[in-house]
């Protein structure tokens, strides 16, 4: 049986004070005047949710409050976002078939010509079977991302490395990528440096090392990604956060996209190359991080 969505609105009263109040998400609740419509104005988190447990949720919570704070959006009261993930998980109720959940928090700088008062929700569903993506894998095209791989440092107002709601780059990239083929996009940049997935985190295997790129290169800290490093450094595998060149990408042993939703999973290609993969250990790897 499939979890029913839950939907929790997050409004500010008279006092200043923050009412979080159950929804019903098949009726409007969000202005069409609200700048996260018109302007994509916001941030977001999307938190997995397993055996009734939101996986990485402080990482999440802080990086919420980071993407604000890069928005100038007000400063989101963890404690509050923190509270309604739980009682969003609350009443959806026992999940007994073991589904995996998706729980969204949206942060809005609020309705345009308003009070200046942020819209905020927090939105729990079934995330859906990743089962194809993690034991088949995923085809990749590596897609330039228009910007050098300093671009947060001399330019911050493009807001790399914040999660926000403007999301048409990353949707029409991956349509890019339909479009050749392959199921997923791996940005990289001009000077070609490797960046992240439209919604993912890149690892790489090389040489012996599991390796992601830095989040001082603009690209999202990933949460997924970390816990995977924690397990590998659990068992004795060495990890690095640096600087990734394509050439190194396109050698690496072995590739993964990190998620929150799926996980990891394997790109078996990469700009139509095969790459080399290792079934066993993403199976357990994706067992190990189901059950954090």
């Amino acid at each position: 049986m499939t979890v029913k969505p839950i939907l929790l609105m997050l409004r500010t009263d008279s006092s200043g004070d923050i009412e979080v109040r159950a929804a019903d998400p098949d009726v409007p609740q969000v202005s069409v005047l609200d700048f996260g419509v018109t302007r994509g104005d916001g941030v977001f988190e999307s938190i997995g949710v397993v055996g009734g447990r939101p996986q990485a949720l402080e990482p999440h919570l802080e990086r919420l409050a980071k993407s604000a704070a890069m928005l100038d959006l007000p400063e989101p009261p963890l404690d509050v976002w923190r509270s309604a993930v739980f009682q969003s998980i609350e009443l959806a109720g026992p999940d007994d078939a073991g589904e995996e959940l998706l729980v969204k928090l949206i942060y809005t700088r609020g309705i345009e010509g308003g009070d200046d008062t942020a819209t905020g929700w927090v939105h729990l569903f079934s995330s859906g079977p990743y089962d194809h993506e993690r034991e088949g894998g995923i085809s990749v095209v590596t897609l330039d991302r228009g910007y050098r791989s300093d671009v947060a440092t001399t330019s911050p107002w493009l807001l790399q490395g914040a999660k926000t709601l403007s999301y048409a780059v990353n949707k029409a990239a991956l349509r890019e990528a339909g479009r050749r083929g392959a199921d997923d996009v791996i940005f990289v940049s001009t000077d070609g440096i490797v960046l992240e997935g439209p919604n993912s985190t890149v690892i790489a295997l090389i040489d012996g090392v599991y390796v992601t790129t830095p989040s001082s290169l603009g690209v999202l800290e990933g949460t997924t990604q970390a816990a995977f490093f924690a397990d590998a450094e659990g068992r004795g595998a060495a990890t690095e956060y640096r600087s990734i060149t394509v050439d190194e990408l396109r050698a690496a042993s072995a590739l993964w996209l990190a998620s929150s939703g799926r996980q990891i999973a394997p790109v078996v290609t990469l700009d139509g190359v095969a790459v080399a993969q290792d079934p066993a250990f993403t199976s357990a790897a994706v067992g190990r991080l189901l059950a954090r």
